[in-house]
């Protein structure tokens, strides 16, 4: 069985993106790991040059400024990455440039990898999310963040990024049919100095909303204080983060027992707490299991 990871990142300097992180997450379980490295403002390409792994590939790309609205072009990108893959692998682990997978997980996944490798039902594997957010102490626990995604796909040229990358589709926009792992990828999008976060919310507008954010009109720093739920934190962090949860320079804490929250979502969330079960849940897959 072989194993194929993939992602994608621009400017991970400037934007502060954890890519080695996520990188090194999956190259244990990983043959080789392709990166599409965008032209970027920074150095990013030695950045990724100087993970010591030969199986890290790299391929270099320009970001198709045409794709202006809805985050088109992180499919696009995804979409490079997953094409360079090598055309014997039986799976393809994908990973954004500001996830990590916790090593805990590695073993259970490429077990059932190996399972079901030759199940042709089997079209990818779904992983649970925390979304961290503010800090590496909390996480956001209101209906807004997914708690599900695909993260491992057949290398299949049936399948496609799926709108700004968030999942995968058939490239007839069918639900792929997916398995679901015990396994937990930590997300963090929402942890960065605030002053980066905001700069990097500001570039990126224009991804999805078709222009840039005038200098005169952008924030300088983001403001934390808009989250609506949060909860602590209290599980372990992945190896591959120790350095840089070191490293952090900001303080966030926050009074979680404050919660912005409609009267609806006060409602919904106080039943998906006690039953687990999210009414109305976004779902981009079909379930085999």
């Amino acid at each position: 069985m072989k194993i194929s990871g993939f992602t994608f990142v621009r400017n991970a300097i400037k934007f502060d993106y954890p890519i080695v992180e996520a990188i090194n997450s999956i190259l244990p379980i990983c043959d080789e790991v392709i990166v599409a490295v965008g032209k970027s403002e920074d150095d990013t390409l030695a950045l990724i040059q100087g993970i010591n792994s030969s199986k890290i590939k790299l391929i270099e790309t320009i970001w198709d400024e045409n794709l202006k609205t809805g985050g088109r072009v992180l499919a696009s990108e995804t979409n490079k990455a997953f094409a360079a893959i090598s055309p014997d692998a039986d799976w393809a682990f994908y990973i954004q440039g500001d996830e990590v997978m916790p090593e805990q997980y590695l073993a259970e996944i490429k077990t059932a990898l190996l399972k079901y490798k030759d199940d042709s039902r089997v079209e990818g594997f779904l992983v649970k999310y925390l979304h961290f957010f503010g800090s590496y102490n909390y996480v956001g626990d209101s209906r807004q963040w997914y708690r599900n995604e695909i993260r491992i796909i057949r290398n299949s040229k049936k399948i496609t990024s799926y709108l700004d990358a968030q999942g995968f589709r058939t490239i007839d926009n069918k639900k792929l049919r997916v398995i679901a792992l015990d396994a937990c990828m930590h997300h963090y999008g929402w942890v960065r100095e605030p002053f980066k976060l905001q700069q990097r919310n500001n570039a990126n507008r224009k991804y999805w909303h078709g222009k840039e954010v005038a200098a005169h009109e952008a924030p300088q720093e983001y403001d934390y204080s808009k989250i609506d739920s949060l909860a602590k934190f209290r599980g372990k962090q992945p190896e591959v983060m120790k350095q840089r949860i070191a490293n952090m320079n900001w303080t966030f804490e926050p009074d979680i027992t404050i919660k912005k929250l409609t009267l609806k979502n006060r409602f919904l969330q106080w039943i998906e707490k006690k039953t687990g079960i999210r009414i109305a849940e976004y779902k981009n897959y079909v379930l085999l299991q």
